[in-house]
């Protein structure tokens, strides 16, 4: 009969497994008073700094009544003024949209030299003053620019005129198509046109079937943008516009003009007119940001799959 064996002792836990795991969501998450304090801020900020501008705009635009605010919007000085900012805000628009396109085509399909160059030159307006954009205008073809003589030999006009409103509202807004198309071009890669081409799709084809769909949203959303500034320009159109009434001023420099001359339920009318296209404006970028989202998370998931 055979003697039961000894019991063997159980072996030891290692202390390094006995020690419980950090509490990674305490430490990556701040106490709610720290929560509350920052939204407090932010809330504050806006209210002081958007908010509140925004509801005065209106509030005085409508203080002394409709009969005062209809006659200010429908003034023929401040017509001229609508009139003037939207032939801008038509010509230019279009413009970048096809600058837009073509930039973005040639950024995000092809390698060249130069590209950085391109690129670099494409967010100029955005690192260059407004009022700086409009002097350079004047310094060509102002009276005393390079082309002054030449367009006064000629008859023509572009500072102080349409032409160079236009030149200046189109100068600030080129960025916004293409700097909206480049990033979600690169994202998109070369794969679908490369097979389009094997099949035997032209140019036109490639654009219209697969290029375009592909990032229409995001064109529409830098449309929106370029819209947006186009038509709320001050800086460039102030240098070159020479201020004349009923010809030269867009709706910001007339505002201008009206609140100098004490006209403030005027200015506020026609301030107002701006505030409700931001307003509209914000609404359609964020229906249209939620689109150009959606489009890029389905890209990335084409990526990854």
């Amino acid at each position: 009969m055979s003697m039961p064996s000894e019991a063997l002792p159980l072996p030891k836990r290692s202390s390094a497994a006995s020690v419980s795991p950090p509490d990674v969501t305490a430490a990556t998450t701040e106490p709610a008073w720290i929560k509350w304090s920052l939204i407090g801020v932010a809330l504050t900020f806006l209210t002081l700094f958007l908010f509140i501008p925004l509801a005065i705009v209106f509030i005085e635009a409508f203080k002394k009544g409709w009969g005062v605010y209809l006659a200010a919007i429908t003034d023929p000085d401040a017509l001229s003024a609508i009139k003037l900012t939207l032939i801008a805000a038509g010509i230019s628009v279009p413009m970048n949209l096809v600058f837009g396109i073509a930039a973005a085509w040639c950024i995000a399909k092809f390698e060249f030299r130069g590209k950085n160059l391109l690129l670099t030159l494409i967010d100029l307006p955005f690192s260059v003053s407004p009022v700086i954009s409009g002097l350079i205008f004047v310094l060509v073809f102002g009276l005393q620019g390079w082309f002054g003589e030449w367009l006064r030999d000629h008859d023509l006009k572009v500072i102080f005129a349409v032409p160079g409103i236009v030149l200046a509202t189109v100068f600030i807004t080129f960025p916004f198509v293409a700097r909206e198309l480049i990033p979600l071009m690169q994202a998109q890669g070369t794969e679908q046109e490369e097979a389009a081409r094997v099949l035997g799709a032209n140019g036109w084809q490639l654009f219209r079937r697969i290029t375009l769909p592909n990032v229409k949203w995001a064109l529409l959303y830098g449309v929106i943008l370029c819209n947006a500034r186009a038509m709320g320009e001050f800086g460039a159109v102030s240098v070159v516009s020479g201020h004349i009434r009923g010809q030269t001023n867009t709706m910001p420099l007339h505002i201008e003009i009206l609140y100098n001359e004490y006209q403030f339920a005027a200015s506020f009318a026609v301030a107002s007119l701006l505030a409700g296209l931001a307003l509209v404006t914000l609404v359609l970028k964020y229906v249209v940001e939620q689109r150009v989202k959606a489009q890029k998370r389905a890209v990335e998931g084409q990526e990854e799959t």
